[in-house]
């Protein structure tokens, strides 16, 4: 297993032949039997492990390393430093597109954040890797770390996220704002959060003269290979990348970061495999996160509820020596009709590591403080947060005036509030209570993400036992990706998933494209499902041209691929099977391979999102001022649904998440020092069982003819971005108290008597 691609067994059951069919994981199996192979399972012979020493403090310049004290250490083999590190062919303080981001490998003595890696060290076991780094005891000129929105450098910028405008205007704000009956502004505060994977970062190098074998968690292989490449001076295609398995990634593990690649670097330095993990609290600086952001909202309404302007101003949080910016203002253009809306985002230098995508960059932080400001708007013109909803709903694409490739989120409010019952929510705050004296509160918000697709290939591979083989390289951080994806593919080859061998997980595949963004389903999936029909096409070729078929001469009317076998369209009792076709012909198989990518000219005419909406319910102390979040449910509208199972798990993941956000997770920074303080589990709040409320998930029929040819939209990360604002306005329903700064504490709600 370490060295193949990935192999995965069918599943236990089998439930039918078609997508839309609710199968089990196919990589359930190898996970609850341990045998699932991970990047750090891997054990080369003569491996070396690797160990990086980082700062301890955010902002200033390394003066010493007690070098000869590590090396000293009789495990240790060598001590990397900005003195002795080999060089890079790319230069790592210039960017790389589209994902590169400079990276910190050891350029020179000064630091950046607290974390960033001051020195690599190697050594014949971890112990001694470990021990080695501690030896150094390193010593800093100290500067003041600038860790607030009152001591960072604020400034312009043209993009955010991976390429979005910073600003983008649309109709006449001034306007909007005087021709208004209320008004209502309010700034809204979200908290630097961190990916936290199951499995951390890591990586197992290994060179043979100049090419190079890396065992790593990875979300966009063919990229990475490209990158890596540049920094290393050799062909993308010496470069095999291995990833059947990896344990959470949220869009950290598509990003190269400084601590894998000087794993890299040592490898190629001492001739050895090395091994680099990364500890829990070395995740916390280096390898991204999701930054903090303080936004404004300002929102005009007329006599009737309609928005007559929309402001949603974010100032973001970036590193130093970086620019990825959470495009969060961004989250307000799509969703609401209004005649003027106005997005823009300011950047603000602070003395951290460099954010980059976190599951939902840009909605879920944007959406958190615009279904809050929605809910407080709704409050001041005296109306129901779901009638004010539907009042603003958008039926084309805000501003554009584009079309929205579908949109079902009139039927996502609508059953979602019917499961709820939100009809008997009171309108004013404070007026429920449950048996034990606990408020209770309910409050609802729009979740909304877009649909991208990207380029991605695969091969399908019909064999002469009647059974196939597809490969693509794509990746499965846990979301069932290769089941849904086998689907896809067998239903392309008129199979069963039974008979589909499914390879993944391997650079020297076919290109599989990226595992994020919520578009991984969808482009790999047409990529595999054109690659089946692909397949099909040739087979049918040998049989309509070879006069011992039954198919014989039915090239014009046509042939249907199903149950292993092919027919003729027009008359079904005429066909034979994949397996005499191909032994006839004296072929051992036939293969189909495929492109695919969304056809530009539906991309510019049609808007294309996702939409749900999510209703909770919360409990709170009124003593104590201690939140529970009782009961989530969520309608989501997301095109067609290949495995329902996997779905309705990927929703709960977002609205757990979506909890999560609201009430539990931040990191803490020492505004002294501009360290992180909580930095590992224990004191970084994430929900265990007992902090995950009821949940339920109702999938919206939906039918895309634009979106891709299989109609399918993303449902990764769309399960966030109601969830926090309905939270948050449960909240306010149970309290009467507005919070808007995430997480919500008790500190922010105890009720003074």
């Amino acid at each position: 297993m370490p060295h193949e691609a990935a192999t995965i067994p069918t599943p236990y059951r089998r439930h039918g032949s078609n997508a839309g069919q609710p199968l089990t994981r196919r990589d359930g199996p190898l996970k609850v039997t341990g045998r699932a192979t991970f990047a750090a399972d891997n054990h080369p012979e003569g491996m070396l492990y690797a160990v990086t020493a980082v700062s301890g403090i955010a902002r200033g310049r390394v003066t010493f390393l007690d070098v000869d004290a590590g090396k000293a250490h009789p495990g240790v083999v060598e001590v990397m430093t900005p003195a002795n590190r080999p060089p890079l062919a790319h230069d790592p303080n210039e960017k790389m597109a589209p994902f590169g981001f400079r990276v910190e490998v050891l350029q020179d003595d000064t630091v950046r954040y607290a974390n960033q890696p001051i020195a690599l060290v190697i050594g014949e076991t971890l112990e001694a890797a470990t021990e080695g780094a501690l030896l150094l005891n390193p010593r800093y000129d100290v500067a003041s770390a600038r860790t607030t929105p009152e001591s960072g450098l604020r400034y312009d910028l043209a993009v955010v996220g991976v390429g979005a405008p910073a600003r983008t205007a649309h109709g006449d704000l001034e306007a909007g704002f005087a021709a208004a009956s209320v008004i209502t502004e309010a700034e809204y505060v979200t908290p630097p959060q961190y990916h936290n994977a199951m499995e951390p970062h890591a990586v197992v190098a290994q060179w043979d003269g100049d090419h190079l074998t890396l065992d790593m968690p990875n979300q966009a292989m063919a990229l990475s290979c490209v990158a890596y490449g540049a920094y290393f001076g050799i062909p993308a295609e010496n470069i095999l990348i291995r990833s059947p398995f990896l344990g959470g990634g949220f869009g950290s593990k598509a990003i190269l970061n400084g601590p894998q690649i000087l794993a890299i670097l040592a490898a190629r330095m001492l001739k050895r495999p090395v091994k680099l993990v990364l500890t829990r609290a070395q995740m916390y600086g280096p390898v991204g996160h999701r930054g903090s952001t303080w936004q404004t909202l300002r929102l005009g309404m007329d006599e009737e509820g309609h928005l007559t302007a929309l402001h949603h101003h974010a100032l973001c949080a970036t590193s130093s020596f970086d620019d990825f910016i959470e495009p969060a203002a961004n989250a307000s253009l799509p969703l609401y009709a209004s005649p003027a809306i106005l997005a823009e985002h300011t950047g603000l230098r602070l003395d951290i590591g460099t954010p980059g995508p976190m599951r939902a960059p840009g909605e879920a932080s944007g959406s958190a403080a615009l279904e809050v400001a929605m809910d407080e708007a709704a409050h001041a013109c005296g109306m129901d947060p779901l009638e004010f909803r539907l009042a603003n709903y958008a039926e084309t694409e805000p501003g554009t005036g584009r079309p929205f490739s579908s949109k079902s989120l009139r039927e996502c409010y609508a059953e979602g509030a019917k499961r709820f019952g939100w009809s008997g929510r009171p309108l004013q705050p404070r007026q429920m209570r449950d048996e034990n004296g606990f408020l209770v509160g309910w409050g609802m918000g729009t979740a909304v993400f877009h649909c991208p697709h990207f380029p991605a290939e695969a091969r399908a591979t019909l064999r002469d036992d009647g059974t196939a083989l597809v490969e693509t390289s794509g990746a499965d951080m846990g979301q069932g990706a290769w089941t849904a994806l086998a689907q896809i593919a067998a239903e392309a080859l008129g199979l069963d998933p039974d008979q589909v061998e499914f390879h993944s997980g391997r650079s020297s595949l076919p290109d599989g494209g990226i595992a994020g963004g919520s578009g991984h389903t969808a482009s790999a999936g047409l990529a595999l499902n054109n690659a089946g029909e692909d397949a099909i096409a040739r087979l049918a070729e040998l049989a309509t041209s070879d006069p011992r078929s039954p198919l014989f001469g039915a090239g014009n009317i046509g042939v249907v691929a199903r149950g292993g076998r092919l027919h003729r369209r027009d008359d079904d009792r005429h066909g034979e099977s994949y397996a005499a076709i191909l032994k006839r012909a004296g072929r051992a198989q036939v293969v189909g391979t495929a492109r695919a990518m969304r056809d530009p000219a539906a991309a510019q005419a049609h808007a294309m999102f996702s939409h749900g909406a999510v209703f909770a319910e919360v409990k709170v102390d009124p003593d104590l001022g201690q939140v529970r979040a009782t009961r989530l449910v969520g309608a989501f509208a997301a095109g067609r649904i290949i495995n329902p199972r996997l779905v309705r798990s990927q929703y709960f993941g977002g609205m757990i998440w979506g909890a999560s956000f609201a009430l539990l997770e931040e990191a803490i920074t020492d505004r002294r020092t501009g360290r992180i303080m909580n930095a590992d589990l224990a004191e970084y709040h994430v929900p265990v069982n007992a902090d995950v409320p009821a949940l339920d998930a109702i999938l919206i029929p939906e039918e895309d003819p634009y979106v891709n040819p299989l109609g399918v939209k993303g449902v990764g990360e769309i399960g966030i971005t109601g969830t926090v604002g309905a939270i948050a306005n449960a909240v306010w329903h149970a309290t009467g108290k507005r919070v808007r700064r995430f997480p919500i504490r008790i500190e922010d709600l105890v009720i003074a008597r």
